[in-house]
């Protein structure tokens, strides 16, 4: 009877262990989720700002005009649903302000504009929230695969198939990421 009653509290608090260990996975998957979902909205609002820095550029080069349009229309609303949807995001983007940059360059009067100065600003603004919330999801993540990693919430995480986060990666080229 004693043997029994141990038995069903070896198992209660196992399964409460469980219960616990579950919760707090979803949890750090829902932290995950949320910070990645905070890096779509600021990137969106950076293609925001870019396709007006776009509109000004219309003025002095037609054909970069076309082609930026071009690229931004299939980036534009593109879910961020992995690290990897962040880091081909950031990639393109880099290429589209280091035209407009270069169009810039070539045409003083446009870099003149009050409202191409106050864009610029506007997006360095948006750099600074981006850094930000791509470290907050490194972190997130930086928790939630030490979960899923670990003696003994593993077995909880590989039972009920949870994965481990890709980090969000500096790449070489945003080392050299044009002044703005």
């Amino acid at each position: 009877m004693t043997a029994l009653i141990i038995i069903l509290v070896l198992v209660g608090i196992a399964v409460m262990y469980v219960i616990s260990t579950q919760r707090e996975l979803v949890k750090m998957d829902e932290l995950c989720q949320n910070a990645l979902s905070q890096i779509g909205v600021q990137l969106t609002s950076r293609w925001d700002l870019i396709q007006a820095l776009v509109k000004m550029v219309e003025k002095y080069s037609q054909h970069e005009h076309d082609t930026l349009q071009d690229v931004i229309a299939q980036r534009v609303g593109s879910p961020v649903k992995t690290a990897a949807d962040v880091n081909n995001q950031e990639k393109v983007m880099m290429s589209v302000i280091g035209r407009i940059q270069a169009v810039a360059e070539q045409y003083p009067d446009l870099k003149a504009i009050e409202a191409y100065q106050n864009a610029m600003g506007e997006m360095k603004n948006y750099e600074e929230n981006v850094r930000k919330s791509r470290m907050i999801y490194n972190d997130t993540a930086t928790k939630m695969n030490r979960m899923v990693r670990q003696f003994p919430s593993n077995l909880v995480a590989n039972l009920l198939h949870f994965g481990l986060r890709e980090y969000l990666q500096v790449e070489e080229q945003k080392k050299d990421y044009p002044a703005i």
